[in-house]
């Protein structure tokens, strides 16, 4: 069953589009955290152990990921996709040039322009949480996996940004932090689409800050503005921001401010066959009406 999405919570694409855009440029210098989950997802590949032909890296922003997949699968094609074009661009100028194995989609992640049955691992670091229909995304890395093919991800929990979020409820009843969604809602998504054996971990992660407004200015330029529909439709006022800052100084210890990241880590695999017994032509279905009939013909 499909899970409902709460209207406030809803993300609107052309605005993560927007945003992301306009943070291409400064993206790397302010990511710091960003990369270093990318780097821990690579870490996974130590255990896991595959060797991709082709890959997607599926909201690939700047490329880290990417250049670090291609140093870890040296042979491999990587895709590189991304709703920002302008992210795009920035990974394209820090990429090869000449007999490159890098190619370039500007594409929603629930709709991505490759074959069906096509990729041997779709690579994703913190992107699914822009995503207002997970089932959607779900079911596209499905179709463009290969069977056996391996879907590995990051994505942040409900606990991210818990302090910032609850400086800001004390002051109004808009949203200003974006929902995440839980790792056992991911798990569940994952095998309602035919994902195989998935495995979820969660790692809880404290960035320290000076002052608030310093976390708020880096998640403004790395892009992760507020851009749900229950936001605020005019400008915030300096009073409420300043008592939302006055708020999250109760959080303050040893002279720092931290900021609480929940990062899922998941991976799960395409089946090598089928598992949709309704599809397989060596199994019948027959309804429970017809077996009664045919009982009684036989009598």
């Amino acid at each position: 069953m499909k899970e409902s999405v709460d209207q406030n919570y809803s993300i609107n694409a052309s605005r993560v589009k927007s945003a992301f855009n306009a943070a291409a440029e400064d993206y790397d210098a302010y990511s710091s955290l960003q990369q270093t989950v990318t780097e821990r997802l690579i870490e996974a590949f130590e255990t896991i152990k595959i060797e991709p032909e082709k890959i997607l890296d599926l909201g690939t922003g700047t490329g880290r990921g990417s250049k670090l997949l291609k140093k870890q699968f040296k042979k491999a094609k990587v895709y590189q996709a991304d709703l920002s074009l302008e992210m795009l661009k920035e990974s394209r100028k820090q990429s090869s040039r000449f007999f490159s194995k890098n190619y370039f989609l500007c594409a929603n992640a629930s709709s991505v322009p490759l074959s069906d049955n096509s990729l041997d691992l779709v690579f994703s670091s913190l992107m699914l949480q822009w995503c207002n229909d997970l089932e959607s995304v779900f079911a596209e890395v499905m179709r463009i996996l290969k069977p056996g093919g391996l879907f590995i991800f990051t994505s942040f929990g409900p606990d991210t940004l818990s302090e910032l979020r609850e400086s800001w409820r004390k002051v109004d009843g808009d949203v200003h932090v974006n929902a995440f969604v839980d790792m056992h809602d991911i798990g569940d998504s994952l095998i309602r689409n035919g994902m195989d054996a998935p495995v979820l971990s969660v790692e809880h992660m404290i960035v320290s800050y000076d002052e608030c407004k310093q976390l708020m200015k880096e998640l403004k330029k790395i892009g992760a503005q507020n851009i749900n529909s229950g936001r605020r439709k005019t400008l915030t006022g300096k009073q409420r921001l300043e008592r939302a800052v006055k708020n999250y100084e109760t959080y303050r210890r040893d002279n720092k401010l931290p900021a609480t990241y929940e990062v899922i880590y998941g991976h799960a695999w395409k089946p090598k066959v089928s598992n949709d017994r309704f599809n397989d032509p060596n199994i019948q279905t027959v309804s429970l009406e017809s077996l009664k009939q045919d009982l009684k013909k036989r009598k």
